[in-house]
C-alpha cells in the first residue's frame, strides 16, 4: 500500500466514510487524515470512520502541507487529473516529500468490488429499473403530447422519487433523429405514437452508480423491455442487429480477457451485419462511486478483466439524422462470467 493525497470526492469518500467541495485527504499507512473548513467540520467528525483524523482550517492547503512537515512522508502519489498544477508546485515547493503523478491510481485500488459494493450497485440497478417502468407507465397514461425537454423534465422526478435519490448523470432522451446522437440534449421535438424513443438514465444508492439504456417502440403498450417490435424494418433489423451484438458479448465475457477482446465481440457483431461505422463509441466502462471507473471496455483497453469487476455492456448503431439504438445493462464477473445485474 502506499501514502497519497486527494481532492477527489468519491475517493474521499471511499476512504473515510465522508466528502465535501472544500477538503483534502492525506493518507498514511492506514491512518487517514481529512482536511476541511469550519463549514464541514462537524459533518465530517460525525461520519468520518475511526481511521480518519478530522483537521479544520480556513486554509486546507497550508493546513495539509504542516501536516505533511510534521509526518515527513517520504513519497505521495495523487491524480495528476484532478488536482492543480498551483497546489502541486505549492506543495512541493514547501515540503520535502516526492510528490508522483499516478492517473486513476485511486480507481485502480478499487477496481475490484466488494461483495457490499455489489450489492450496493445492484440495489441501486434495481431501483433505477423501477423509476424507468414507472416513468413508461407514466407515459402510457398522458393525452398531452410531450417534448424531450419535458419528456427530461418527468424523468429526473421518476428517478430521483422525490428526494430520494441523486443521479448517477443527467438523463439522456432522443427520439427518432435525435437518438442518433450518442448524448443528445433534449429539444422540443414532440413525442407520438410509433416514434422511436431512447432513454439512458441511473441513480445512486448509498453513493453507488446505476446505468441502463433502453430504446423501444411508442405505442399504447409501451414499455422499455428488451423485446421491442418497430413498424420500420429498417429499425427493426438494426434493433435486432444491437440486441444480438449485447446478448452475444455478454454470454462470452470471461474472467482473463483484455477490455479490447471484450470490445471486439460487440463490434465484430456489428461490423459484420454492415453497420462498423455507425459504432462510434467504446463497448462499456466500469462503474461504482463514479459513473466511469475502470475498468475501460473499448478498443484500445488493455484492462484485465477479473472476479468482481463491474462494467456496462452497452453497443449502439447511430444513422445520422434518421435514428440511433442502443442497449445497455451493467454485469459484474463472478466465478469467471458475466452476470447481469
Amino acid at each position: 500500500m502506499f501514502d497519497f493525497l486527494t481532492q477527489n470526492q468519491n475517493a474521499q469518500f471511499y476512504e473515510c466514510g465522508y466528502s465535501c467541495d472544500n477538503a483534502w485527504l492525506l493518507k498514511i499507512s492506514q491512518e487517514c487524515f481529512f482536511i476541511t473548513d469550519p463549514r464541514y467540520t462537524l459533518e465530517a467528525q460525525e461520519n468520518c470512520n475511526s481511521n480518519t483524523r478530522v483537521l479544520e482550517s480556513s486554509d486546507i492547503t497550508t493546513a495539509l502541507i504542516n501536516l505533511i512537515n510534521e509526518l515527513k512522508p517520504h513519497k505521495l502519489i495523487f491524480d495528476s487529473k484532478q488536482i492543480s498544477l498551483d497546489s502541486c508546485q505549492k506543495i512541493s515547493s514547501l515540503t520535502k516529500t516526492t510528490l508522483e503523478p499516478k492517473i486513476n491510481f485511486h480507481q485502480k485500488l478499487r477496481i475490484i468490488k466488494s461483495e457490499n459494493e455489489i450489492q450496493k450497485i445492484q440495489q441501486s440497478q434495481k431501483l433505477n429499473q423501477k423509476a424507468y417502468d414507472d416513468f413508461a407507465s407514466f407515459l402510457c397514461k398522458q393525452q398531452t403530447p410531450l417534448s424531450e425537454k419535458t419528456l427530461h423534465f418527468y424523468a429526473k422526478n421518476f428517478l430521483q422519487d422525490f428526494g430520494n435519490f441523486e443521479l448517477s448523470f443527467d438523463p439522456i432522451i432522443g427520439i427518432n433523429q435525435n437518438a442518433a446522437k450518442p448524448h443528445a440534449l433534449p429539444s422540443d421535438t414532440i413525442l407520438k405514437k410509433e416514434d422511436l424513443i431512447l432513454f439512458d438514465a441511473g441513480i445512486k444508492f448509498e453513493r453507488y452508480c446505476s446505468d441502463r439504456t433502453r430504446t423501444a417502440f411508442f405505442d399504447h403498450s409501451f414499455n422499455f423491455d428488451k423485446t421491442q417490435k418497430f413498424k420500420d424494418p429498417k429499425i427493426q433489423k438494426i434493433y435486432d442487429v444491437v440486441l444480438q451484438a449485447q446478448e452475444h458479448t455478454i454470454k462470452n465475457i470471461k474472467s482473463g480477457m483484455s477490455g479490447k477482446e471484450i470490445d471486439a465481440l460487440a463490434r465484430e457483431i456489428i461490423e459484420q451485419k454492415g453497420f462498423g461505422k455507425f459504432f462510434n463509441h467504446s463497448t462499456g466502462h466500469g462503474i461504482g462511486l463514479d459513473i466511469h471507473e475502470l475498468p475501460f471496455i473499448s478498443p484500445r483497453s488493455e484492462d484485465i478483466i477479473e472476479d468482481g469487476m463491474v462494467f456496462s455492456i452497452e453497443p449502439g448503431i447511430y444513422i445520422p439524422n434518421e435514428f440511433g439504438i442502443r442497449i445497455e445493462d451493467l454485469v459484474v464477473i463472478k466465478d469467471g462470467k458475466a452476470q447481469i445485474l
